[in-house]
């Protein structure tokens, strides 16, 4: 089977304006300082010569088919966000072995400046349930081999599944060795990046302990069209972020930190409405820039909601919390409870809702960026307090929840675990991101009451890949801060069976018809490019009993 793909741009969207005299400033600027080492980077031979330094990758599979994707760089000169480069045809096969013997779909496309020369190619025609290899090529120039794999059947029965499960990998405060070890396994069906993929901040305002390990680009704070794309492309350049695009699809939403710290659909905390343009135009090329760089199929009203099927033991429902919600609450206001203020806007909260009630699978799990377990702070020490705040984002002077998360739209939550219960809807599993901590947690109706009150669902929560968490922000060795506050928060929060605020790492969430499981892997030290990885625990729900229980063994 082949087929012949026609060029475009991969974000869908269409820019009719000249660009700005900054951007085009800051674009040369940028050019000016990478070529070299860019250009360093090619072969001696052919210096010009088309080339694919971002790696290949796959993602969004289905039973008949894969979204693929790459960045080629025409020239020395065409980096990332350049806005340059010459109209370059790149070529895609698929292939059912390394080898490339049995081809079973090609086609081309056109990588263009509108585009930052990256492509997307939307396969369809392949076999469910399948293992495939590809590669992309541009002038006489072969990527890298890549390896995919499309989903089941939407009706066969599957014996089980595995995904890796990541979220907040900052780019200055170490190393992606989670990447490489979850690259290594060779055994998932896909992996999910639950938000965070990049930061937007300027060097040295978010790094490691106040360190930046390594520095990123550009330097400044990202806020337009170029300088999201150039910073997508410092991240595609990391090995071990490669290695596991090159090894499985990827299933990606995004958080705050794609855009700016603690976005909302008509702002975020570290965007400055004027001094730094407009909120509007931030997040559209914030936008663009990211369905470019992701192999992301833009989904309902340009957003990153959607929903996959596994067969009949599973679907996944992705969700989008920045692009609808409501601008977060004052923890003095009072008002997280006001039923005018969402999470997911009216659309997207009725999507999920139908969704989870018509689905048919095993289990129903839900990619979700912010924590909807509750989460009451408790007796912590001011020493302690005042670090979990800033983590937060929340004042210093005493909280009781963090209203970026659900705890503050309350009535959406109640909307929805409401629905769960009414409609006896089982066995449903939130997959979270952003705390910088790992949990695992019931989701109870009502938090004030459990465990008498009912646990509608439950959720695992994954720390962060290399993101500041507690002990980083204290300053102090790896697991005294856990110690002391992992405690006193599962007193407050009876439905917490286990949190670690310290530690960095990854899960690998595994699925048979009788438990989901979640085994949880710590990393020795994230500013180290060569550090290990090691089990820490592992906890289950099993098949009917929404809730979570501890399990003394990894998959």
């Amino acid at each position: 089977m082949t087929s012949r793909m026609s060029s475009s741009d991969p974000s869908g969207a269409v820019n009719s304006r000249a660009p700005r005299r900054r951007t085009v400033v800051k674009a040369a600027a940028a050019g000016a300082v990478l070529a070299a080492p860019l250009a360093a980077a090619l072969p001696a031979r052919a210096a010009e010569a088309p080339a694919f330094l971002h790696g290949v990758a796959s993602g969004d599979p289905l039973p008949d088919g894969v979204l693929l994707w790459t960045r080629v760089t025409p020239t020395s000169a065409a980096i990332p966000g350049s806005g340059i480069g010459p109209d370059t045809e790149v070529s895609w096969t698929v292939a059912k072995d390394k080898a490339f013997t049995t081809i079973v779909a090609k086609g081309s496309l056109t990588a263009t400046a509108a585009s930052d020369h990256t492509v997307k190619a939307d396969i369809r025609g392949l076999e469910p349930a399948t293992d495939y290899w590809f590669r992309f090529s541009a002038g006489g120039t072969d990527s890298p081999v890549a390896h995919t794999r499309t989903t089941p059947a939407a009706d066969a029965s599957v014996a089980g599944l595995r995904f890796g499960v990541v979220s907040c990998s900052n780019w200055e405060a170490g190393y992606f060795s989670a990447y490489r070890h979850l690259a290594a396994r060779g055994d998932l069906d896909a992996w999910l990046h639950l938000g965070d993929y990049i930061y937007e901040y300027k060097s040295g305002e978010y790094g490691t302990r106040g360190t930046v390990v390594r520095p990123h680009s550009p330097a400044g704070e990202i806020l337009t069209l170029a300088d999201y794309r150039t910073r997508h492309g410092r991240y595609k350049t990391d090995p071990d972020l490669q290695a596991l695009h090159h090894k499985a699809p990827v299933v990606a939403i995004w958080d705050d930190h794609e855009f700016a710290d603690n976005a909302w659909s008509g702002g975020a905390v570290n965007h400055t409405e004027g001094a730094e343009g407009t909120w509007t135009a931030r997040q559209a090329a914030a936008k663009q820039a990211y369905f470019e760089w992701m192999p992301v199929r833009p989904a309902i009203e340009g957003t990153t909601y959607r929903r996959l099927r596994f067969g009949k033991l599973a679907d996944l429902s992705l969700l989008d919390l920045r692009s609808f919600r409501s601008q977060q609450a004052s923890t003095a206001s009072g008002s997280v409870d006001d039923p005018d203020r969402t999470i997911t806007g009216r659309v997207q909260l009725d999507w999920l809702k139908s969704g989870l009630k018509a689905s048919d699978t095993t289990w129903r799990l839900v990619g979700n960026s912010v924590m909807i377990s509750p989460f009451a702070v408790g007796s912590l020490s001011a020493d302690l307090l005042k670090p979990l705040a800033k983590l937060l984002g929340l004042p210093g002077e005493g909280i009781a929840l963090n209203t970026d998360q659900w705890d503050g739209y309350t009535d959406d939550r109640r909307e929805l675990l409401a629905h769960l219960r009414s409609n006896a809807i089982r066995n449903t599993v939130f997959l979270t991101g952003d705390i910088h901590m790992a949990w695992a947690n019931d989701v109870p109706v009502d938090a004030g009451t459990y465990p008498l009150s009912p646990s509608a669902a439950t959720e695992f929560v994954v720390t962060s890949m290399t993101s500041d968490n507690l002990d980083d922000i204290v300053k102090v060795p790896e697991g005294v801060v856990s110690a002391i506050a992992s405690p006193v928060i599962r007193a407050a929060n009876r439905h917490v069976h286990w949190v670690d605020t310290d530690r960095h790492g990854y899960g690998v969430l595994d699925i048979t018809a009788t438990r989901a499981q979640m085994d949880y892997y710590v990393i020795s030290d994230r500013t180290n490019p060569n550090a290990t990885s090691s089990w820490t625990r592992s906890y289950r729900t099993p098949n009917g009993s929404q809730k979570v229980e501890r399990t003394y063994d990894p998959v």
